[in-house]
């Protein structure tokens, strides 16, 4: 059963999509039928970039085991790290 309901976010990072790099600012998070992936459902999450069009767009499907590992391991990256590293008041220096 698909919930229709969908947690729109905003972000603050980059994803590679089929033209390159882009900067995304916006995140949906739903569970529904995937397009690609050979489940019934999952969960699915969009990393987009409307200001840039369609082509901004990064799908994820995941299955409700893989999306809670991934869950996990977001946490257990973040906390093996020191505190702030990755926040976003950290830019990189210029290469």
């Amino acid at each position: 059963m698909c919930t229709y309901l969908t947690q729109k976010i905003e972000l603050d990072g980059a994803a590679k999509g089929a033209t390159g790099w882009f900067t995304v600012s916006d995140g949906a998070v739903y569970v529904d039928h995937p397009f690609h992936a050979c489940h019934e459902h999952t969960l699915n999450i969009d990393f987009t970039n409307p200001a840039e069009g369609p082509s901004a767009r990064v799908a994820v499907e995941l299955t409700e085991e893989a999306a809670l590992a991934l869950v996990d391991a977001i946490q257990k990256a973040l906390a093996s790290a020191p505190p702030g590293l990755a926040s976003g008041g950290h830019a990189r220096a210029a290469s």
